[in-house]
């Protein structure tokens, strides 16, 4: 098993409902909650937008690769209501929910498909918040900083 820290996201529809349910949904189909953290609300980041997001750091400890646990939080995304993954261009945009792998144990992975650990993570404060309450300690294993230490030192 497998420890792993996702980040989830929505800012359309009914957030709280939206952001349980995929937590839910992780827990039946990929493994065990291991800890979430409180919702944080949130401006969009890198677009604007009228509607704020609620995000949360979830725990897990999973059997699944990487990329078959990929696969498993872009269903699930579709299942909730997400239709497109990223916007036209690469602009970021409103969406219903949105889950990222953050953390996947301590594995570094560069593919087309999937980049381990989240590339963008360290100047994302919505994304560090709630990472640092459910797992200060976690040391990033290319930066080699805490989580704690990188929230500190976020740039947003």
């Amino acid at each position: 098993m497998s420890d792993v820290y996702l980040s989830l996201g929505s800012n359309l529809g009914d957030r709280h409902r939206l952001i349980t349910s995929a937590i839910a949904l992780l827990a039946e189909r990929a493994g065990r909650t291991v800890a979430v953290s409180r919702c944080y609300e949130t401006a969009p980041w890198g677009f604007q937008s009228a509607h704020p997001f609620l995000n949360v750091a979830l725990s897990l400890r999973t059997d699944l690769a990487p990329l078959p646990l990929l696969d498993l939080t872009q269903q699930i995304e579709r299942e909730l209501g997400r239709t497109v993954k990223s916007s036209p261009g690469g602009t970021y945009a409103d969406r219903p929910i949105d889950i990222d792998l953050i953390f996947y144990a301590d594995t570094c992975l560069d593919t087309p498909r999937l980049t381990l650990p989240h590339p963008l993570m360290h100047l994302r404060r919505f994304v560090l918040e709630p990472l640092a309450e459910i797992a200060p300690t976690i040391v990033h294993p290319t930066l080699g900083r805490t989580v704690s230490k990188l929230l500190e030192h976020c740039p947003e």
